[in-house]
């Protein structure tokens, strides 16, 4: 039976890791529901006693497509009601989620899960492949950057709306 680590683990990353683990251990499964996430969280015994703010991290403050309350991250994704899965970069997200944090810090998380990380780059990698390749207007993600590279996209924008009447 898993004991739980002396590491001071935050709620996110403990979500993050369940749910990676989830995805790692089932690579068929397109997403999970709350409750599989939650008790995968309980299974793997992170912390020495069951946190309630797991379920609303699941729930709310980690999902990236709701709006940031008050938690922001953009660690999970929310496929249907009650259905999650990891984040994968280019996937839409509420525009009080921008700049938040999409998966633990190294240092952050005991050393027995930081491969998670390395898995992690591998499979959202390639998950955001298989999006842009089923969805044509996907497809086009970020062909348009070198037109404002070096430049904030509003800015690009604005100036490109100077004279504009």
């Amino acid at each position: 039976m898993p004991t739980h680590t002396e590491h001071k683990l935050k709620v996110a990353d403990e979500v993050w890791i369940a749910a990676a683990l989830l995805h790692r251990e089932d690579p068929s499964a397109a997403d999970f529901s709350v409750e599989q996430i939650v008790a995968r969280a309980t299974k793997e015994c992170l912390m020495p006693t069951n946190r309630p703010g797991v379920y609303v991290h699941v729930v709310q403050h980690c999902v990236a497509n709701r709006p940031a309350n008050p938690g922001r991250y953009r660690m999970l994704f929310e496929t249907a009601s009650g259905r999650r899965r990891l984040f994968v970069q280019g996937d839409p997200y509420h525009v009080s989620r921008e700049g938040s944090k999409i998966t633990p810090k190294p240092e952050d998380i005991p050393p027995k899960y930081r491969d998670l990380l390395e898995w992690y780059l591998r499979w959202s990698e390639k998950e955001s492949e298989q999006a842009r390749g089923k969805d044509p207007l996907l497809a086009l993600a970020g062909s348009g950057a070198r037109l404002w590279a070096g430049e904030h996209a509003d800015e690009y924008v604005r100036r490109l709306r100077e004279g504009w009447e």
